[in-house]
């Protein structure tokens, strides 16, 4: 037996199945939290229980995925160099929880300062998570546990979803006790990774202020590499413009449609739900188109149809076009958003030179955070603080996405030939 297969038969005796499931349904816990707190339910207490405007969750929102941009670099660094993560994962989920279970008490302002902390540990939370993936699979079933993950999520959107239908709208229950379960929820199906996921022990060099100088170090180095390739940096650019231009439009969906469209309660949710399950197709099904047309046409075909689409949400409204179009708008904005992180992920792979995959990931991490600052502050600015409404909230949507065409045209979509220099070293 060779040493990589008796490492990987090592490796595969010391994951189990438990720890397997155990992770994959922590996917699910969290999707409940972000579907019913920062997408649905608590925007719509905000605006209309408790008299607040779109500008106040949406600087809410900005203003904790900020904190998280900045301290993102010491998260990963803490999360690479301490001995164990798990930890880490349980504070930081707990921290989530405790906070959620606090939205609706003491008034809109403190709910607002909790649904900022709140968020701030659910997002620190990914970082643990995700790191965690190693420990549950193996390099040739990363994919697919991963996958799994995706997709068990999904599962965990529709029972967030059903939660406050149930709530809602079966026993009259207010907004307050949606919280209070959805808080709930996230701890019972995050229990079994708390308490089963078995982390291998690593040995790292202590976590001190030399060690997060070294991260800080590195990035800037990246930022430099990454002037090598053009294309790179024009790709990276525009995913912040589109990939703000679909996250905005999820957590202020739930508004647009109730307050906007005149969606009852029920309906609003229902929407919701149509689009949940397009997105499961597009992302299942955007996949297999990406290995036939490549992730490069696909994305730009893809930011077409967000082109349409915003197009014809702000249209409604605007030309009184009869409110049930929303419900092709919702489906096909579900299978678009799918069909977008199947093209997105390939292409970053394909622009990235292999040597440098590790620390480029690591940047479009960090965009990908940046790009659901900009969209909720600058939505709840163009409402509020302008007072253009809603539907020119949703022409800056496209905006956004016209700027990502056109940034993205003159980037290279084939396989790329890289020379010895952006290639691995040998050992």
């Amino acid at each position: 037996m060779t040493l990589t297969t008796a490492a990987r038969a090592q490796s595969q005796t010391h994951i189990s199945r438990l720890s397997v499931v155990s992770w994959v349904l922590y996917d699910l816990a969290n999707t409940v939290f972000s579907l019913n707190i920062v997408s649905l339910y608590f925007s719509l207490w905000v605006v209309n229980v408790m008299g607040g405007t779109d500008q106040s969750y949406g600087n809410a929102n900005g203003l904790s995925m900020l904190l998280m941009f900045f301290s993102a670099p010491l998260l990963g660094a803490l999360s690479d160099q301490a001995p164990r993560r798990l930890p880490f994962l349980v504070v930081t989920t707990l921290l989530c929880i405790g906070f959620t279970l606090l939205l609706g008490i003491g008034g809109l302002a403190l709910s607002l300062v909790c649904f900022i902390i709140a968020n701030y540990f659910y997002q620190a939370g990914l970082i643990f998570y995700d790191s965690l993936l190693p420990e549950v699979s193996t390099v040739e079933n990363r994919g697919k546990i991963g996958g799994i993950g995706v997709g068990v999520g999904y599962l965990g959107s529709f029972i967030g979803l059903g939660a406050g239908i149930l709530l809602l709208q079966v026993y009259q229950q207010p907004y307050p006790v949606v919280f209070r379960v959805t808080g709930l929820l996230f701890l019972l199906f995050a229990l079994p990774a708390f308490l089963f996921i078995r982390e291998r022990p690593r040995r790292v060099p202590p976590f001190n202020a030399s060690a997060l100088g070294r991260t800080f170090a590195a990035l800037g180095q990246t930022l430099q590499r990454a002037r090598r390739y053009p294309g790179l940096l024009r790709f990276l650019i525009a995913s912040i413009l589109y990939a703000d231009g679909a996250n905005t439009v999820i957590a202020f969906m739930g508004i647009y449609v109730s307050n906007e469209l005149g969606f009852t309660a029920l309906q609003t949710q229902l929407v919701l739900v149509v689009g949940i399950a397009a997105a499961m197709l597009g992302g299942f099904g955007g996949g297999f188109i990406v290995d036939r047309l490549g992730p490069k046409r696909v994305l730009m075909g893809d930011i077409v149809v967000w082109m349409l689409l915003f197009a014809l949400a702000a249209a409604i409204p605007l030309l009184k076009l009869p409110s049930a179009l929303f419900w092709l708008v919702a489906a096909l904005a579900g299978f678009a958003l799918g069909c977008l992180w199947s093209a997105d992920r390939p292409l970053m792979l394909r622009l990235s030179p292999p040597r440098y995959l590790g620390q480029f990931y690591g940047l479009y991490s960090m965009v990908g955070r940046f790009a659901s600052v900009i969209g909720p502050i600058m939505w709840g600015f163009i409402v509020n603080t302008l007072n253009w409404g809603r539907p020119a909230a949703i022409l800056s949507l496209l905006i956004l996405m016209i700027g990502a065409f056109v940034l993205l045209l003159p980037v290279p979509g084939g396989v790329h030939r890289w020379g010895p220099e952006d290639l691995p070293e040998r050992a």
